[in-house]
């Protein structure tokens, strides 16, 4: 294998500081300023956690009984009503107090259902206290096999043991599942491999809400799991099949991000393919890994879409990976 190859097999495995912010990390939108550059031999996981207990968790009321929580790791989705509340991803569990008295201002009633879009840390580490609160955990089943197992994600150097009984889907799907609660449909549909391998969406019908969990960053280029079954090919799809499924009308609710729409998600599939495609191109005549970052295939799009950490070298590079 050369030098250049193995560059691009383990170009998920940047380095720590510059992969802060890429899924969520140390809070949910905040997309930290290089003065929070982690000290040398922090882990980015412990650190998220930690800033996690400090971190603003702000409260946007939607539409038909259903708001969302910005603050605590992936964006949350919350609809509430006479069966319970259903909760879309749990944040951080350092979060917990702040979650509790956001959901204590909306309709009385307990956490009846939790439902996961995807295993990733900062989206499930609330799950072992919404379940002691009553709640039923719902999620793909390839989330509970990542949940339930000790799962490496090289691009943060961690690696998760297995969750505790509590935090773990009870339940399971592959294809499709459909609730009924709060007299709202909620139709729940598995990506394919994108962000990880276990990515789903959840759209509350009647409300014209959609909640794309990771499968959509806005206004940030995404992290993709290589680790855990994810790529950009599949990303793509995904951004594909989101705007399929939604009208001007449908509020969606990223995995990070401000709450957007359609004309946000066109935008960001449009990114997603033409970066794609360049670094194709370039693969295709011969180029290196080092010759085709030194193209900045990126450029046109790095005032809006890179961070301080996902840097359109960094997006380069996991964009690489998988084409």
């Amino acid at each position: 294998m050369s030098h250049e190859e193995l560059i691009a097999n383990h170009s998920h495995c940047l380095s720590r500081r510059r992969f802060v912010a890429s899924a969520g990390i140390l809070t949910a939108a905040a997309w930290l300023s290089p003065r929070h550059l982690l000290a040398e031999g922090e882990n980015i996981v412990l650190a998220a956690r930690k800033r996690a207990e400090t971190a603003s968790l702000t409260v946007q009321t939607l539409r038909g009984n259903v708001n969302a929580l910005i603050g605590s790791g992936g964006n949350i989705a919350v609809l509430s009503g006479t069966d319970g509340k259903v909760i879309i991803d749990s944040g951080y569990a350092t979060s917990r107090a702040k979650i509790i008295d956001a959901l204590a201002k909306m309709h009385p009633g307990p956490i009846k259902h939790l439902v996961n879009t995807h295993w990733h840390f900062d989206h499930t580490d609330g799950n072992e206290w919404m379940h002691s609160e009553g709640a039923t955990i719902l999620a793909h089943e390839n989330t509970r096999r990542h949940l339930s197992t000790t799962t490496r994600v090289e691009g943060w150097d961690f690696t998760f043991p297995p969750s505790p009984a509590g935090a773990i889907p009870t339940e399971v799907f592959d294809k499709e599942k459909t609730l009924y609660l709060n007299s709202t449909t909620i139709a729940l549909s598995y990506y394919g491999p994108s962000h990880t391998d276990g990515d789903i969406s959840a759209y509350f019908v009647e409300a014209e809400v959609f909640h794309t969990g990771d499968t959509w960053w806005n206004g940030h280029y995404p992290f993709i799991d290589y680790s855990t079954g994810g790529n950009i090919k599949g990303m793509i799809k995904a951004a594909e099949a989101n705007l399929a499924k939604v009208t001007e009308k449908t509020i969606v609710i990223p995995g990070h991000g401000k709450i957007g729409g359609k004309p946000e998600l066109t935008e960001y599939r449009d990114m997603l393919v033409t970066i794609h495609d360049r670094v194709r191109a370039l693969k295709k005549e011969g180029k290196s890994l080092v010759e085709i970052v030194a193209a900045k295939p990126t450029a046109l799009y790095d005032s809006k879409w890179a961070t301080s950490f996902i840097t359109g070298e960094v997006f380069t590079k996991l964009v690489y990976t998988g084409t």
